[in-house]
């Protein structure tokens, strides 16, 4: 990668306008390799580049790749309407590199979000056509048994769907708490097809996408996480 301005680098890695981020080293508030870079024209090979910002460390990504361990009561939207966007869970650096949750997750849903400023990560992860399989835990809200995972592997009628929607995998985990598998990704389906199914959803999980588990993240409600290469790639293979 070519070189770049030390103002344009920390522009690109979300720390704000290029204008306030002249300020920044301007005011002796960047660090490379432990000296103070006042100058912002300076110009630095940004291909792995650390540095700090109010001596916090930060490592220079072209594009970012976030898991996070969405807590209830969060909205993923950029203008949430009743509850707190997922955003403020974040530093303020990924709402300006614009980093986008990866398809969404309703207000009182929890668990694995991944979020991401790379268009084509995103698109891989979240269209249809990719049909990347999702787990979800539900919680019910009336005893069941073996009679309703068969109704949700056999397919249930939605309101609002030409044909019966079918969970890949549906598994009784004890009388009140179900596992289910699925890779289309309709509105609210998970709750439409319990309640189809002669239930009802009163809380929902997601625990896995693809091959990337929550439990291997180790992530408490409300922490989030970089994602590395390998768990990258676990995800693309399942795409």
């Amino acid at each position: 990668m070519k070189k770049l301005s030390l103002d344009r680098i920390l522009q690109n890695q979300g720390f704000g306008t290029r204008k306030g981020c002249r300020g920044l080293v301007e005011d002796g508030d960047v660090t490379i390799a432990g000296e103070v870079v006042t100058d912002y024209k300076r110009e630095f090979d940004p291909t792995g580049l650390e540095f700090t910002v109010f001596d916090e460390p930060w490592l220079y990504r072209e594009h970012v790749y976030i898991a996070l361990n969405k807590p209830a009561n969060f909205e993923c939207s950029r203008k949430p309407s009743h509850h707190p966007g997922v955003h403020t869970l974040l530093p303020e650096q990924f709402t300006w590199r614009d980093v986008q949750p990866v398809g969404r997750l309703d207000h009182d849903t929890t668990g694995l979000l991944l979020l991401s400023d790379h268009g084509a990560f995103i698109h891989a992860q979240s269209h249809p056509k990719h049909h990347q399989p999702k787990v979800y835990v539900a919680t019910l809200a009336e005893p069941a048994d073996q009679s309703l995972a068969d109704a949700l592997l056999a397919g249930v009628k939605l309101a609002d769907e030409p044909a019966p929607l079918a969970a890949q995998v549906a598994k009784l985990i004890d009388p009140t708490h179900i596992e289910i598998v699925i890779d289309q990704g309709k509105y609210h389906q998970v709750k439409r097809m319990l309640a189809a199914a002669g239930n009802h959803c009163a809380a929902l999980a997601r625990v896995q996408i693809g091959g990337l588990t929550l439990a291997a993240l180790d992530l408490a409600e409300g922490e989030w996480c970089y994602l590395d290469e390998e768990q990258l790639a676990i995800l693309n293979s399942e795409a």
